[in-house]
């Protein structure tokens, strides 16, 4: 189970990544945060974001209905 759950669903670019790095931010190492969102381009963001900060992506998929879960923890 996710430390933190942020629901940015009908955010589009980049407004997802900004609210889940401003989350990650609060969250002690070795937390989690799950991300949900609805911007097909929220994949590859934050592959790329998890890549550039040592932050880990633990999980990415696309769930029914068009949604996006995302599980990250903090390095």
């Amino acid at each position: 189970m996710a430390t933190e759950t942020l629901d940015a669903k009908g955010l589009n670019c980049p407004l997802p990544l900004i609210k889940a790095r401003k989350n990650i931010k609060k969250l002690q190492s070795g937390d989690t945060l799950e991300v949900f969102s609805t911007d097909p381009g929220s994949v590859g963001d934050f592959a790329s974001y998890c890549r550039a900060t040592g932050n880990q992506l633990l999980e990415s998929e696309e769930e029914t209905g068009g949604v996006f879960r995302f599980v990250i923890q903090k390095s």
